[in-house]
């Protein structure tokens, strides 16, 4: 299980389409690949989920092919009709994502879904973090990071990209 996250200096992980695509660059392109064409699947929460279905499944392409026949799975206690190749986890998510990784070799990516991603980080379901800082503070917004899922993380890589975006890669620590 992998995450892969725009956060701001502060940890704003709210909304970055205004602070975002200043920072955007080959680089970022790059990063985004390596990420995303290993995975199998992507693990999703209900808002991501609504956004990225709308604006994605309208697009063509290198990336947007492989994203749109992409099976999903979708944290949703709210959602009735599935579409975008998608599978709701609608009762225990923690108990569907741990049947999800079991016995299987199959690397799923969580992008952005703040409060998926936080229960994920309480039940220690995440086997490394993509964190892409953008060298902006925003002040205010929806933090991923809560007194709850405080964590110990081993570093795995730093890159630092022409336009100043830290990509910082970490594992849980045993």
């Amino acid at each position: 299980m992998y995450l892969s996250i725009y956060l701001s200096l502060d940890g704003i992980m709210e909304e970055p389409g205004g602070w975002h695509m200043p920072y955007w660059d080959d680089e970022m392109a790059n990063f985004q690949r390596d990420v995303f064409y290993p995975s199998d699947a992507l693990l999703l929460g209900r808002v991501t989920y609504e956004g990225f279905a709308a604006a994605w499944s309208k697009m063509k392409g290198e990336g947007a092919d492989e994203k749109n026949s992409m099976p999903k799975y979708v944290a949703t206690t709210t959602l009735e009709e599935t579409q975008w190749n998608a599978s709701f986890i609608k009762n225990n998510i923690i108990e569907e994502v741990t049947k999800l990784k079991q016995g299987t070799d199959q690397q799923y990516l969580i992008y952005g879904s703040g409060q998926l991603i936080r229960t994920l980080m309480e039940h220690n379901l995440i086997d490394e973090y993509h964190f892409m800082i953008r060298p902006v503070v925003l002040g205010k917004g929806k933090r991923l990071f809560t007194e709850q899922n405080q964590r110990d993380l081993k570093l795995v890589s730093v890159k630092t990209t022409s336009t100043g975006v830290v990509i910082l890669s970490y594992q849980p620590s045993k």
